[in-house]
């Protein structure tokens, strides 16, 4: 097994970072040395998707790092509540976009207080970086949406079936498959994503899962499968991306199946129509890619982001508002 474990060794490993914020223990992975942001060394903050760790990046940041301008640039990832290192806090039965907010809000001030960042999230987390750059404009300098296309709209009629169905599985333990072995984790992984090499599988199983007496045990809290009792509002979200101040850079996998998902109730085409609201938008789409991009296409990824996170700044943000902004 250790044999097979060791195919793929990265060429730019990562450091892991404890921070306490939020009253949690949040774990991030670094890249590079913290004490050199600054407006010509931008941090690049990155965060996974739902039921994803951190370390999923490891293939693209191997990629990054070689481009031009990247060989000693600062990056982090993290963990989201609940997920990879990052523990669930205690009575935690739900989670909510609010707190994805309030936590990445807390990691950026904490990492970088005195200058913008660039900021980058793949699926979930790009639907949450998306929202963010709209909250607070005046930090981000460059922004990267991966596949995060948001959620079929609702109407308010849809809210007493919906919390009905939150209400019931409150009260219905939620589990997540556990495997005997790396080997059948990461045999998950590529059922998941046929595209993602072997060997990266293999690699990233150790961080996706968990030795526990004996079985393997998936890196995320089972609650993240209960239904969210609160509703997607589109109006919400697009006065958010109407906000965005940056340049943004959405890319897409050409072969996603992302909104094979949703039976019609959302579509492409949808998605273009509210992207409209995101002033500054650059659409780029990788072949042979789904959703998982990011381990689909490390090589060509890390080229579009090395060019869009190249770029001179040329946007006057506004200051933040308020002292506590």
């Amino acid at each position: 097994m250790r044999s097979q474990l060791s195919s793929f060794v990265p060429i730019y490993p990562a450091k892991s970072l404890t921070m306490h914020v939020r009253g949690l223990s949040q774990h991030l992975l670094i890249w590079g040395d913290l004490a050199r942001i600054s407006a010509e060394e931008p941090l690049l903050v990155m965060v996974h998707g739902w039921m994803d760790v951190a370390a999923s990046f490891q293939f693209m940041v191997d990629e990054l790092r070689q481009q031009p301008g990247w060989a000693d640039r600062p990056i982090a990832a993290l963990d989201w509540r609940g997920f990879g290192r990052t523990p669930a806090p205690v009575g935690t039965d739900a989670y909510f976009f609010p707190d994805y907010l309030g936590d990445l809000d807390a990691v950026v001030h904490a990492l970088s207080p005195d200058h913008p960042i660039d900021l980058l999230g793949h699926s979930m987390g790009g639907n949450v970086v998306t929202m963010y750059a709209g909250v607070r404009p005046h930090k981000i300098r460059r922004l990267v949406n991966l596949e995060g296309f948001g959620m079929p709209a609702t109407t308010s009629d849809e809210a007493p079936d919906r919390y009905t169905r939150w209400l019931d599985e409150l009260r219905t333990p939620m589990q997540l498959k556990s495997y005997d072995s790396l080997e059948g984790v990461a045999g998950r992984l590529q059922a998941n994503n046929p595209r993602i090499r072997t060997e990266h599988a293999m690699w990233l199983a150790q961080h996706w899962a968990r030795e526990e007496g004996g079985r393997w045990v998936i890196n995320a809290d089972p609650a993240h499968k209960r239904v969210n009792p609160l509703l997607y509002r589109v109006e919400e979200v697009t006065a958010l991306w109407a906000r965005i101040t940056c340049p943004v850079l959405f890319i897409e996998g050409l072969q996603t199946q992302y909104f094979a998902l949703f039976n019609g109730r959302y579509t492409r085409d949808e998605f273009l129509v509210r992207a409209e609201a995101i002033a500054k938008l650059r659409i780029e789409s990788l072949d042979d890619a789904g959703h998982m991009l990011h381990h689909d296409q490390p090589e060509a990824l890390a080229g579009l982001l090395a060019d869009h996170l190249a770029l001179p700044s040329d946007v006057s943000v506004a200051p933040p508002q308020s002292p506590g902004a």
